[in-house]
């Protein structure tokens, strides 16, 4: 199981030598990836009293393919996923080319999660339809696919129309990997039956062990092996003590995660206390340092 960090994009602030020593840092410890949250605006609440989302305009984000763009030429080894990229409210051909992009300035250390968010108000400022959002997201993902192995698509589709046109580069990867995020039955079966991975977002328990059996049944169901599925877990600090840490961890591993991200948002932390702390719990986990 590879860990990683889930990257701090609302307390880490905007100082970007202290963003680069915490990627690098990051990978010299031996963490494998980073993941980063995404959302492209957020409300003012003045304007929403009864707003009950846990992100608003105060809460900083940065844009994760602009982010790993950059963390990609400082590092060596360190793996990188937004997740998750909130796809149906994206021009889905644009994003191809940003992915594209990102995965050759990489070398090929890209995984992508996208998801159909939550945030109607988002939608509205980009300009895209929340309502169909989940059925959009089953055609954007293979409209993803071919752009990403194929030099020249033609494709016509219900959202999309593609008139023998390529991008150029194509990916080192081809395809880059896609996750599916998401805890609802609808994005589950998406997962199983167009995804090469899942990010849950609850603790290890009866709830998710029954989840994934679930999920690696309908996984079978469309002809596919859940060997070969990846799951990525996530454990926030925040919700688990940290004399717990480790039984934690092997928790996901006897779920069959593949991966796990480290989240340290939610303790209070300033950015300096962030780069502290991954330096902390690295030795704590055992991490063998990057060579």
């Amino acid at each position: 199981m590879q860990i990683g960090l889930v990257f701090p994009q609302t307390e880490i602030g905007t100082d970007i030598g202290l963003i680069r020593e915490y990627a690098q840092t990051a990978e010299a410890l031996g963490y494998s990836h980073l993941l980063a949250y995404e959302h492209v605006v957020g409300v003012d609440i003045r304007q929403y009293p009864n707003w009950t989302g846990p992100y608003t305009s105060a809460h900083q984000f940065l844009e994760p393919f602009v982010l790993f763009s950059y963390l990609a030429a400082i590092t060596q080894r360190l793996q990188f996923i937004p997740g998750v990229i909130i796809l149906p409210q994206r021009q889905t051909v644009l994003v191809a080319k940003q992915a594209a992009t990102l995965d050759v300035f990489s070398g090929g250390r890209l995984r992508i999660g996208v998801g159909v968010g939550w945030n109607q108000a988002e939608y509205i400022a980009l300009n895209e339809d929340f309502h169909t959002r989940g059925r959009r997201l089953d055609e954007q993902i293979h409209v993803l696919r071919l752009l990403w192995t194929q030099e020249i698509v033609n494709f016509e589709g219900r959202w999309h129309t593609l008139p023998g046109v390529g991008i150029n580069p194509l990916p080192v990867q081809r395809p880059i990997p896609i996750w599916v995020g998401g805890m609802s039955e609808a994005a589950r079966r998406r997962a199983a039956r167009l995804g090469d991975g899942w990010l849950p977002q609850i603790r290890p328990g009866e709830q998710l062990y029954a989840m994934l059996e679930e999920l690696r049944g309908w996984i079978r169901d469309a002809g596919r092996d859940p060997a070969t599925f990846g799951i990525e877990g996530r454990l926030s600090l925040s919700q688990v003590p940290r004399e717990q840490l480790l039984q934690e961890i092997e928790a996901w591993r006897a779920l069959g995660a593949t991966h796990l991200g480290i989240n340290l948002m939610g303790l209070g932390l300033s950015p300096r206390e962030h780069l502290a702390m991954i330096q902390q719990l690295a030795e704590e986990i055992g991490l063998k340092p990057s060579a």
